[in-house]
């Protein structure tokens, strides 16, 4: 990975835009941030937690609507055609943005399920392919991309239920619907704390504090496997060059309030300001490093 580590949360434009002529102090009125995904999900969640400070700040509201869908695809499309006037906003994360998978991707089972580690289920799967089944958010979601490369990388086959979101998926793992899933730490801490499921393997290169008795998967079998994520906040392109600086400073203030980073932490996240240049690079370099994968595992989005 790039510099831009774990959750960096930092305001992303495909053009920079002149200074806007003279017009009343932004933001005069509620700002609308699309999260096009679940609501619930690793990203939702992180959105929340810092508009809510951001919001204060400004000292106007953030209204987040939930736009699931295509991946994600729906909500971003959104985005993008909105008006370039600093009042809609996106909350994307990187799977949207180059086909990953979300904040700190998690192996889980089902409390009733006889995998308790990445290698269990590898073994499993070796003894009879495509018996297993696994849950994802839908076609293209970040969590089917993150289990197909598994699967690849391990030289095994599973069986794809896509679901209408991550929660849902990972509702249908704690349900026993199907035995195994990749999620967001965000998205089942809660779940895995409860019992209602359990984390069998994480995809960071060393074990969360959160969860140090859960293995790595690098460690359960597959050596080097890693997936870090990201989440970040976007703009249409044309947004004026003065508004991206202030919502980008307010969201580097927001990330920086101790209140704010115990939150983020406790949900997995690591949170890290960013400029909209170090966004695009990472992006590009995202897109770059990710195609090639994808291509090599044979992955086709149905």
């Amino acid at each position: 990975m790039n510099s831009l580590h774990s959750a960096v949360l930092a305001l992303a434009l495909a053009i920079w835009a002149p200074l806007s002529p003279a017009q009343p102090a932004y933001p005069a009125k509620p700002i609308h941030m699309i999260v096009p995904l679940a609501a619930g999900s690793a990203v939702d969640n992180a959105m929340r937690i810092v508009t809510e400070r951001m919001s204060t700040n400004l000292g106007q509201g953030i209204v987040i609507e939930n736009q699931p869908g295509a991946a994600g695809l729906i909500g971003a499309e959104r985005v993008a055609k909105a008006a370039p006037d600093g009042y809609t906003i996106g909350g994307f994360n990187d799977s949207i943005m180059t086909m990953l998978p979300n904040l700190y991707a998690k192996l889980v089972a089902s409390s009733e399920s006889p995998y308790r580690s990445a290698a269990d289920l590898i073994a499993a799967a070796k003894a009879d392919p495509r018996r297993i089944n696994y849950g994802s958010g839908g076609n293209g979601s970040p969590q089917h991309v993150a289990m197909e490369l598994f699967a690849s990388t391990a030289g095994i086959s599973l069986t794809h239920v896509p679901y209408k979101g991550a929660t849902q998926a990972a509702v249908g793992v704690a349900a026993a619907e199907v035995p195994v899933a990749f999620q967001g730490l965000a998205t089942v801490s809660g779940l895995a704390k409860s019992g209602k499921l359990r984390i069998i393997g994480v995809t960071t290169a060393q074990r969360l504090p959160q969860f140090p008795d859960v293995p790595t998967v690098s460690e359960s079998g597959l050596p080097g496997f890693e997936f870090n994520s990201w989440a970040t906040v976007v703009a249409p392109a044309g947004t004026p060059r003065d508004i991206v600086a202030r919502l980008n400073a307010e969201i580097v203030k927001a990330l920086a309030a101790p209140d704010v980073r115990e939150k983020l932490l406790a949900q997995g996240l690591t949170p890290r300001g960013s400029t909209a240049e170090e966004l695009r690079q990472a992006t590009r370099d995202q897109l770059a490093r990710y195609a090639t994968l994808m291509k090599q595992a044979g992955i086709k989005i149905e």
